[in-house]
């Protein structure tokens, strides 16, 4: 190769990968502004990437987190119930109850 040519090289690659970082580091630093400031991300074609607000959406969120208090409630009514089960199972009585009817069934054959 040419020296000429390989002494252009030597002082333009600093030049173009300088450029280049500061190219790619403006991007990061207006992509962190624009997420710190609340504006909407782009894609690669210009579309909105997030957020996405439209009432459609809205309204599922709405719906969603009522059925998630209607499902949380139930929950605690079964838990209720369980233990109330729980404690006639383990219950002294409960067993002696079980053992006679054992028993007049052994009587009844």
């Amino acid at each position: 190769m040419d020296p000429d040519k390989v002494m252009l090289l030597r002082m333009l690659i600093p030049t173009i990968s300088l450029i280049g970082v500061a190219a790619v580091g403006g991007w990061v630093l207006t992509t962190w502004m624009r997420i710190k400031n609340g504006y909407p991300l782009d894609g690669a074609w210009g579309q909105a990437v997030y957020p996405r607000k439209n009432e459609e959406a809205v309204e599922r969120i709405r719906l969603l987190s009522q059925e998630n208090a209607q499902l949380r409630a139930e929950l605690g009514s079964i838990k209720d119930r369980m233990a109330n089960v729980e404690r006639i199972v383990t219950d002294s009585g409960y067993a002696l109850t079980h053992q006679i009817e054992a028993l007049r069934d052994q009587v009844s054959n």
